[in-house]
């Protein structure tokens, strides 16, 4: 597949089963996105094909969406073509008075749920946090990031064979991302699915298919079981590359020597095409390309900003009440909490870009903040290239110390000055780090850094977090991120700002735990709709429909139990085999290795399982 003059892929083949739940990953570039275009017909390879089993339904995420009237609630149920067919359909038969096909359409609707498809919609929408009553707002009232929340329910509404999602938690918070996790895992089609978040990747994925230099691997298990397998590939490879290379220059010294010479002419000829017939292994490039890290700051005060019962919002209710903190030399603290508890706020709070109502804001003489977020990558000038911006900032620095610098965050030859303007959302993010990092702050206030970033860039950003001496305030749904640069963690909650008594991995049950807490509290979404008067025959199908989705929640759970069973006579059975000394023996580590990773594939299967039988249990008691 081409894209211009360029090859993204080269002779790829492979097979995705169906149920599997596959991680697209590789550099920006290299490809995904044009393979799911691909998939979806948009675009045609240059050679060979791609084949789905007839009558596929392909789901995937709008990139658009249209400024319409219809309520949030009715563009989401919109996804599940079928059912408004269907709807169609009956409305056809109740007009012509059509007994029979009323019948046929009646059990049609009942074998598809679509009397449900109201609070299944409503679910979808509280899972990505939409409000009741933000359900019947119309579409055109939603800002950009939440209209795309509406397109990836209506993708989700699809009772789809295939879905495709393509970085599906950029515009997402971390309590959405865990929900999404939750419900992709249980989904019963096959998911491709692009992302950068590593977290994400490892709870959802079952195989991984990495793309570089043009080819296609697969891998099993998730993403960091792939990354594993990888290093391990990866230094196999550079050794079977530096061999060849001696052997190369051995060869070549023969022909060098030996070529000009009658006797030698016939050997260094064949020399010369064994050469030619070699295949040479590509060094292993596993270096990353971005290479940066935040100089120390000129002055680092101990105390650098103190809030004292600091209440602050954005008209005359405040948000967030009471708030008395100290931010000290050192500081690293992620900030937790549900979208529109205040996360944001706050920080712009800490930044100065939004004033106390009540008490006081302190900050120290020598403060010097570096700020990101979302809204700064449009502040960029459009037409000044990213060396203008930096030469802006430092006037006397020579361009070949600010090229460095820059060469640090993927800005390299032309691209350093070239117009910003044509630049992804990746690179005006990449911009925006590297004009803070030049700055050399001593307190970083970071809202979302890893939206739009590759995985190699989140691992820079990552490694030189760790290495910041100064404060550091960070709101992120890398939860990655979050636990390899945080020591910390706040709770912004009802009003409130406090500390929160665990790691992210907590964090991920407290949200389960409140959202299971809503879920029984809350009535159903779709109450008001489905509590209008029906006839009985209606009424019939309906209950027929309930006990119907209780029998599947039955077998389920049967079904479930089963797995569970196997997988734990399997587990039992490598416990075994890892309990026999002679397999630690030398010549036995490939074997090893081979069990320890279906032990720890075991594992993971037995968790997901027992989550997938407590879900479907709460579910079949709820519905009994």
């Amino acid at each position: 597949m081409r894209r211009g003059t360029r090859e993204l892929l080269h002779e790829v083949s492979g097979i995705v089963h169906a149920g599997q739940r596959v991680g697209i990953t590789g550099a920006n570039g290299v490809g995904k996105s044009s393979l799911f275009a691909l998939i979806r017909n948009e675009l045609q390879a240059d050679g060979g094909g791609i084949s789905l089993p007839p009558n596929t339904v392909i789901a995937h995420v709008a990139q658009e969406t249209p400024a319409v009237d219809r309520s949030a609630l009715d563009y989401v149920i919109d996804g599940d073509r079928e059912l408004r067919t269907l709807e169609q359909r009956l409305a056809r038969a109740e007009r012509a008075d059509d007994g029979a096909a009323l019948a046929h359409l009646y059990s049609d609707m009942e074998n598809i749920h679509g009397y449900t498809a109201a609070s299944r919609a409503g679910k979808l929408l509280h899972g990505l946090g939409f409000t009741n009553a933000q359900e019947q707002l119309p579409v055109q009232q939603f800002s950009g990031g939440w209209r795309m929340r509406l397109n990836l329910a209506q993708a989700l509404m699809c009772r789809s064979d295939l879905l495709l999602l393509d970085e599906p938690t950029n515009h997402l918070d971390l309590e959405a991302v865990i929900w999404l996790e939750e419900w992709l895992v249980a989904y019963p089609g096959t998911l491709l699915l692009i992302s950068h978040d590593r977290d994400f990747l490892d709870r959802v994925t079952t195989h991984i298919a990495h793309i570089e230099q043009g080819a296609l691997t697969f891998y099993t298990g998730n993403y960091s079981a792939f990354e594993i397998r990888r290093a391990e590939k990866l230094a196999n490879q550079q050794a079977a590359h530096e061999k060849q290379q001696r052997e190369i220059a051995h060869m070549q010294a023969f022909v060098t020597r030996f070529k000009a010479k009658a006797s030698k002419a016939r050997q260094a000829q064949s020399r010369v095409k064994a050469l030619e017939r070699m295949a040479v292994i590509s060094a292993a490039h596993v270096d990353s390309p971005f290479h940066f890290e935040f100089r120390p700051p000129a002055r680092l005060p101990n105390l650098l900003l103190h809030l004292e019962d600091v209440s602050t919002g954005y008209g005359p209710t405040p948000i967030l009440n009471g708030i008395t903190m100290n931010i000290l030399a050192g500081s690293r603290v992620g900030l937790l909490g549900f979208n529109g508890a205040g996360k944001s706020t706050l920080i712009k709070l800490l930044a100065g870009e939004l004033s106390a109502s009540h008490g006081a804001r302190t900050e120290a003489k020598d403060i010097k903040i570096g700020y990101f977020a979302q809204h700064q990558l449009e502040q960029l000038d459009r037409q000044a290239s990213p060396l203008l911006h930096l030469q802006r900032l430092d006037p006397r620095a020579t361009e070949r110390d600010l090229r460095n610098f820059l060469g640090g965050f993927g800005f390299q030859g032309d691209m350093a000055t070239a117009a910003t303007e044509p630049f992804s959302g990746g690179e005006k993010a990449r911009l925006v780090l590297a004009i803070i990092v030049y700055q050399k702050p001593n307190l970083l206030l970071l809202d979302e850094p890893t939206n739009h970033l590759d995985l190699e860039m989140r691992h820079a950003l990552s490694m030189a977090l760790q290495e910041y001496t100064g404060a550091m305030i960070v709101v992120s749904h890398d939860r990655h991120l979050l636990r390899t640069v945080t020591d910390s963690l706040l709770l912004v909650a009802n009003g409130v700002v406090a500390p929160f008594e665990g790691d992210v991995d907590d964090y991920r049950r407290w949200v389960q735990e409140q959202n299971r807490q809503d879920s029984a509290t809350e009535s159903p979404n779709a109450a008001p709709q489905e509590a209008a008067p029906v006839n009985k025959k209606l009424q019939r199908q309906q209950a027929a429909a309930a006990r119907q989705q209780t029998q599947q929640l039955r077998n389920k759970l049967q079904k479930l139990e089963k797995q569970i069973a196997e997988c734990h006579t399997e587990k039992a059975a490598l416990q075994e085999r890892l309990a026999d000394s002679g397999i630690y023996e030398a010549q036995q580590k490939g074997l090893l290795r081979e069990l320890l990773a279906k032990q720890s594939d075991c594992e993971r299967r037995v968790q997901e399982l027992e989550e997938q039988w407590l879900e479907t249990s709460e579910a079949l008691e709820a519905a009994d």
